[in-house]
């Protein structure tokens, strides 16, 4: 089956799209990665995303007008990538859409929210499309967060030790095999770090590119210790969490007690993803990390992660053969190639659910909606081939 999986993430700058030819057999997922794009939002849509974010407030227009247009985006980046990566034939199409809002209280999940209307997709592509992944989860008493952990489980059956695999995007969450295996989200990756740059230059620039200010400031100590008396670093997984708590309104109420240079604040920014992170694996004590997200190409917040990783190893999921830009895209790819076989998506331990499910909605295609055969059993491992 090939497969269109599309991810915009919690840094709400671009789509990605990953092209994937998937086929599930003797237990096994095979999945042949064979390119990838990536399509920037318009400046004006990005702007009244963000502007739409926790802590500001919308109307119902707003979210209608959002809803269309980032759906239309979604359409002609799986429009491209049909096009581009499988020359114009493909079977499906996997939409995570645009997290808006993520509803946690009290430790546990009520409800999300993904703008992105699959139907646009369907119409420009005329493909079937997975979509809403994360409220089937919900509903069954899951976190509905972080959804990449089954894709990660498959994908490291097998290797030796104790890996983690560790997504570094607005939010950062991992997801650590064994046994009995965890996933969450540890806190803010980039988002902290982001929204510090944001406020350093009046929102001219929107991330610490190479990590260069981090780089030339000081961490302060006295303004990461009170970072890390957030309750939400202390409790224990499964968990999630989001921007509704790590934004740049967050900076700004932290700040007042800590007036710095721009370029400290940056770095004790970059030492608390790297803090929170190190600690919230440290009692799992993996062998090895797999970093994959935005933050991997940040050499000053890899440098003091691997400092803080005691003696896991710490690599890139491009060292596997997985390019870290692609991997949430894959993933979600892998979950819509699931879905259309009536397989579960998720493992119920790492999401805290009571069962494991199906996850997301199928809007149909052009043509008739006919869902595949399968045996009906769960795949144990993934088998991965990029040509990218």
């Amino acid at each position: 089956m090939r497969v269109i999986g599309l991810m915009s993430g919690t840094s709400h700058d671009a789509i990605d799209a990953v092209g994937a030819d998937i086929h599930l057999r003797d237990s096994t997922v095979h999945v042949e990665v064979v390119g990838q794009l990536s399509r920037a939002y318009p400046d004006r849509l990005r702007a009244d995303l963000i502007a739409a974010l926790p802590p500001g407030t919308v109307d119902m227009a707003t979210v209608c007008r959002l809803d269309t247009a980032i759906g239309q985006e979604f359409a002609a980046a799986a429009d491209a990538a049909v096009h581009e990566l499988f020359d114009g034939t493909a079977d499906l199409v996997a939409s995570h859409g645009q997290t808006v809002y993520h509803w946690v209280a009290d430790g546990k999940t009520y409800g999300t929210l993904q703008l992105g209307q699959p139907a646009w997709i369907a119409a420009s592509t005329g493909l079937p499309v997975v979509s809403d992944f994360r409220s089937r989860d919900i509903a069954a008493g899951g976190q509905g967060a972080p959804l990449v952990a089954l894709f990660d489980l498959l994908w490291l059956a097998g290797r030796p030790g104790r890996p983690a695999a560790l997504n570094i995007g607005g939010i950062a969450n991992a997801t650590v095999t064994g046994e009995y295996p965890v996933a969450f989200d540890t806190g803010p990756g980039n988002a902290l770090i982001d929204a510090a740059v944001e406020l350093a230059t009046d929102g001219a620039e929107h991330f610490d590119r190479d990590g260069l200010r981090a780089a030339r400031g000081m961490v302060d100590a006295r303004l990461l210790e009170a970072l890390l008396a957030e309750s939400y670093y202390s409790a224990a997984p499964p968990k999630t969490t989001g921007k509704e708590l790590f934004n740049r309104a967050y900076v700004e109420r932290v700040l007042l007690d800590h007036p710095l240079s721009a370029d400290d604040i940056v770095a004790t920014m970059t030492a608390l993803t790297a803090h929170t992170i190190a600690d919230a694996l440290a009692p799992f004590e993996p062998d090895e990390v797999i970093g994959s997200g935005g933050g991997t190409l940040n050499p000053t917040l890899m440098g003091m992660l691997g400092q803080r990783l005691g003696k896991a190893t710490l690599c890139t999921s491009d060292e596997l053969g997985l390019p870290s830009a692609a991997k949430e895209a894959a993933a979600f790819a892998v979950l819509g190639f699931l879905t259309m076989h009536g397989l579960a998506g998720t493992d119920a331990a790492c999401t805290g659910a009571k069962r494991a499910t199906v996850l997301g909605s199928i809007t149909p295609g052009a043509g008739r909606l006919t869902l595949p055969e399968t045996s009906g059993a769960a795949p144990r491992q993934l088998r991965l081939v990029s040509n990218v």
